[in-house]
């Protein structure tokens, strides 16, 4: 469904100003960047959300350069301003207004969402000066792909989230000290299973878990989702 914020929208009379000054910058097509049309559906953007989103992912770029590593953030991050905006019936029609009204070029380029995205704020904000409020790119990520992340957090946050809390032992030092037959039966029960991981919800522990259990757990979505890794 769509992502939920606190910004309420701004009578017109009010964001004049603000849209005219606006209108001139590289403006962020977030149709194309999703390849959707502007007549998709909620489903259809729901579906492009997440075939994108997996396709730019960081966590799945293991042996990436830093600068290959922040170019995959970074789209990441648009991928997820397009579905914040897109998402939401009242926040896609404001960018459907400003989409018909503008006097830029259109562009899929980073650095106009982000340059947009702060406008976009003010105008949903009346003008407010604060620092614009982008959408958490791992907090949409989790919330899309709850129902299919949860098992495969799981498989991996069950180990992890009981021996972690284990007395403050290494985890070497559990590993070598507990009967593989004990530990089986703790699998068995759950006792780490992902709702019982402190109440986090399932984007939270997956944030926390390791770079390769990440990307293992990415590699599954990719192949659900996409066909391929």
């Amino acid at each position: 469904g769509p992502i939920t914020g606190v910004l309420t929208v701004t009578p017109p009379s009010l964001r004049n100003s603000s849209i005219s000054s606006s209108m001139s910058s590289p403006f962020p097509n977030y149709y194309e960047l999703l390849h959707i049309a502007p007549t998709a559906t909620a489903d259809e953007i729901r579906a492009a959300y997440k075939k994108e989103s997996l396709r730019t992912h960081p966590d799945r770029l293991g042996n990436a350069t830093e600068e290959e590593k922040r170019a995959a953030t970074e789209q990441f991050q648009v991928v997820a301003d397009a579905y914040y905006v897109l998402s939401d019936p009242v926040r896609r029609k404001e960018y459907d207004i400003l989409f018909a009204q503008r006097t830029s070029y259109t562009t899929t380029d980073p650095g106009a969402s982000e340059s947009f995205f702060s406008q976009f704020a003010n105008l949903f904000t009346g003008g407010s000066t604060e620092a614009p409020h982008r959408p958490d790119a791992e907090g949409v990520f989790g919330d899309v792909f709850e129902d299919l992340l949860r098992p495969e957090v799981e498989k991996h946050a069950s180990w992890w989230t009981y021996l972690g809390a284990a007395s403050g032992a290494g985890l070497g030092f559990i590993m070598a000290n507990i009967p593989g037959m004990i530990m089986g039966g703790y699998a068995g029960n759950r006792l780490g299973a992902i709702r019982d991981a402190k109440g986090k919800p399932v984007a939270a522990v997956f944030a926390q878990l390791g770079g390769s259990q990440k990307a293992e757990i990415l590699k599954i979505l990719a192949i659900k989702v996409l066909g391929s890794i």
